[in-house]
């Protein structure tokens, strides 16, 4: 039953929700304010109602309170909203994030968060020595130790509880992150690490900082939607200042080269890095690519789907990242003709695997897939495309790079930055023009020495 008490001009109500298991009481209040002009018996009328609503809300659990703490409303925050709004890679990045701000402001009232608290963990982020992904780089030629211990890097993955991808990246003097470091240590049980940090005491970055600042700022707008608070606090901090960087991209002559140096490279990668450059796709688009969605006949491709990966998953199936990312793109001449080749190169290797050849999507099969059928890993590209740029003559680039070149080179042959947007699945024309700025800017300028060049009349004699 409500139990209403009368605080000046307003009404509080008060609900029992029984115990904790403390065997604490829980209560949840609200406060009710009459309308102007409101009758005595009016005013009792509607408090009565008011009073049998929110114990109704209560009973359905409708309600909660602000008296919890943020780590307990963030839990439920979780379950209740992003799991089931978000995508799975948000909510994995997100899960990440709670891991450093529950230690910040976890025990914190959420009636009793201000601006303040949310000000000093924005400034505690951007000190040094706050990372927690510092890489790690072999001190000595791993390749030679192993060797010389006796082990290879089979024996070693299976001991050490490592990924053997990562090991053969440690042969090729990469670096591993500082879990990677700590077993590979404790296999071989060294008192001193094989293992130096590199950057340990670099800041995290302002636009690390601003995703930090846009999870909170959803976590407590939710909250006001759920009657937890009033307002968001967020909402009255200035967001970090996030650092604009120019997208890196290869000019013109250096997307002739990469496409020269593909010619004596595996076919599946030259098709991979090929189509990239030539569509412009991110790469959980063209991993999630079947050849349901290739129309060679007719040059086009549609995108459908991300092909993502997260460690409790796995390589998993999930939706384009907006609707404005399903969309369909005309191919390119020499993009139609490497998919011809490809597609007869991957059926001669399926017959030639036969019954090794995984048959689960064959109703969907992908276009590129591990040695037997199986989808491709998403890493697996960027790392080769990282190992195929380390040994090239090519600026240091990304395998994310081949999207801004295949923007860039659209820009600077005219097209107009809508068209540009729609090609690349921008929900908004005004992010293509935020991050590929520079390049339109250059178009521009181009634009108007053309015009200038076609208009200038020759000046008459005197």
């Amino acid at each position: 039953m409500a139990t209403i008490q009368k605080r000046g001009d307003t009404y509080r109500i008060t609900v029992s929700c029984g115990y904790d298991l403390n065997g604490k009481q829980i209560r949840r209040t609200m406060t009710w304010i009459p309308e102007p002009g409101m009758t005595r018996r009016q005013t009792e009328k509607e408090l009565d109602r008011q009073a049998v609503l929110f114990e109704e809300r209560c009973r359905t659990g409708q309600v909660l309170d602000g008296n919890i703490k943020f780590a307990d409303f963030a839990e439920r925050w979780f379950k209740d909203y992003a799991e089931k709004q978000l995508r799975p890679t948000t909510v994995a990045g997100y899960r990440h994030f709670i891991k450093r701000i529950l230690p910040a402001i976890g025990h914190i009232r959420m009636d009793k968060l201000r601006p303040h608290h949310f000000m000093a963990f924005y400034d505690n982020l951007a000190e040094s020595g706050i990372r927690e992904d510092t890489l790690y780089r072999c001190t000595v030629d791993f390749k030679s130790f192993l060797a010389n211990e006796g082990f290879t890097a089979v024996q070693l993955a299976n001991q050490a509880g490592v990924g053997i991808r990562t090991l053969y990246a440690l042969n090729r003097g990469q670096k591993v992150k500082a879990e990677t470091a700590r077993k590979i240590d404790a296999t071989f049980h060294r008192a001193q690490s094989l293992f130096e940090p590199v950057d340990g005491d670099k800041p995290l970055t302002g636009n690390t900082i601003a995703h930090y600042h846009k999870m909170l700022s959803s976590m407590m707008s939710t909250a006001v939607k759920w009657q937890i608070i009033y307002d968001n606090p967020c909402a009255r901090v200035d967001p970090p200042k996030a650092e604009h960087k120019e997208a890196a991209f290869l000019d013109e002559v250096q997307a002739q080269r990469l496409l020269d140096l593909l010619d004596s490279e595996p076919i599946t990668y030259r098709t991979i890095i090929t189509l990239l450059l030539h569509t412009g796709l991110r790469r959980g688009e063209l991993c999630g690519l079947e050849w349901g969605d290739i129309n060679l006949e007719a040059g086009l491709l549609d995108v459908q789907r991300n092909s993502l990966y997260l460690p409790e998953k796995g390589v998993f199936i999930d939706d384009t990242k907006n609707n404005s990312s399903k969309r369909v793109l005309k191919l390119t001449a020499d993009a139609v003709s490497l998919l011809r080749q490809y597609k007869a190169w991957q059926s001669r290797e399926r017959l030639r695997i036969g019954d090794q050849w995984v048959d689960d999507w064959a109703e969907h099969p992908r276009l590129f897939t591990t040695w037997n059928g199986k989808p491709l890993h998403p890493s697996t590209v960027t790392g080769w495309f990282h190992n195929f740029i380390a040994r090239s003559d090519l600026p240091p680039v990304s395998i994310h790079s081949l999207r801004h070149t295949n923007a860039t080179l659209l820009i600077a042959a005219g097209t107009n930055v809508r068209t540009v947007s729609a090609h690349l699945g921008h929900s908004q024309t005004s992010t293509t023009m935020n991050i590929y700025s520079h390049s339109i800017k250059s178009a521009e300028a181009a634009a108007a020495e053309a015009l200038q060049s076609m208009l200038t009349r020759s000046k008459k004699q005197a």
